[in-house]
């Protein structure tokens, strides 16, 4: 089981970091990086096997146009190091996964422009390459989007994941489906053509994520057999969200508000849930705190800590 950091952003807003919308987590690495590295230690300290760099915000959609063609190369190199100095500090081996963010804003597929996401994309690549144990598209919400970081990040040197969002209601238990509403066997047969290391499924409540993870790995599994490749890696990461329904306004709207039934505990169940459904990867997205990671290490692989 590898185990996943949490939730960058509602970390540092709960340090005392420069936290605010817009910019989101972004506005620790331009007034407080030290802050970003204190956040990587903590989900260190707490059992990650992998902690995610701070560039989920680094677009036009969080920091502006302005801020983005000024000091957007900055600003990865920042977040790329951030990282990479937290895990070689780190007393066990730590990768690091080069966060690939959605690059016109969480849950909006309409948005996505292909020219435009490439070239970002590109940017993103070549500058967080460097300190890249895995690449990871995260938050993806359509196929065209899922197919396009595949098609930029796939033949790079390190670890390529792919993580995607999904609908929050589950309304098909048996073919969950995508913000986009595409049904998640749509996505599973367009990537089998591509390279991919691991499928993930983030930033959508916990209750919808079992659904995923049992179609998922049967149908990866397949795949492996009939074409003779390794078996792809699942995982998860949930966030603790309320329902986004249909009067979602976009991810600048507000900070939202989290879950007070989303304890280290609860969260923990669901995680039980997951491996025993096949994920082989487990974290957690907004709102999952240090102190979830910690307890769900310690469910999962907690002999494994001398």
């Amino acid at each position: 089981m590898i185990i996943l950091d949490g939730g960058l952003g509602r970390q540092l807003e709960a340090m005392g970091a420069p936290f605010r919308q817009p910019e989101w987590s972004a506005a620790a690495l331009i007034d407080g990086p030290h802050f970003v590295r204190a956040a990587h230690d903590a989900f260190i300290a707490a059992g990650a096997d992998v902690i995610t760099t701070n560039s989920y915000a680094l677009v036009p959609h969080h920091i502006g146009e302005e801020i983005y063609a000024q000091r957007g190369d900055e600003l990865l190199r920042i977040a790329g190091r951030e990282a990479r100095q937290a895990a070689s500090a780190a007393e066990r081996h730590v990768r690091v996964a080069a966060s690939v963010p959605p690059m016109f804003g969480s849950y909006l597929p309409d948005a996505f422009d292909l020219a435009r996401g490439r070239q970002m994309m590109k940017q993103f690549r070549r500058l967080l390459a460097p300190v890249a144990d895995i690449f990871c598209g995260e938050t993806l919400s359509s196929i065209a989007e899922v197919i396009a970081y595949l098609n930029v990040f796939g033949d790079v040197a390190a670890d390529l994941w792919v993580s995607v969002t999904l609908e929050d209601v589950d309304a098909y238990p048996k073919n969950p489906r995508l913000r986009s509403g595409e049904p998640l066997v749509d996505l599973l047969d367009a990537i089998s053509r591509h390279r991919h290391d691991a499928l993930l499924f983030n930033c959508s409540q916990p209750e919808v994520m079992a659904d995923a993870i049992r179609l998922a790995r049967s149908k990866l599994d397949e795949i492996a057999k009939q074409y003779g490749k390794a078996e792809t890696l699942v995982g998860v990461y949930a966030n603790a969200f309320p329902l986004m329904d249909e009067n979602y306004e976009g991810s600048n709207a507000a900070v939202h508000k989290l879950r007070a039934d989303i304890t280290p505990e609860n969260y923990t169940r669901f995680a039980r849930e997951w491996a025993a459904h096949g994920a082989d990867i487990i974290g957690g997205c907004c709102g999952i705190s240090p102190e979830h990671i910690a307890h769900l290490f310690r469910a999962l692989r907690g002999n494994e800590r001398g």
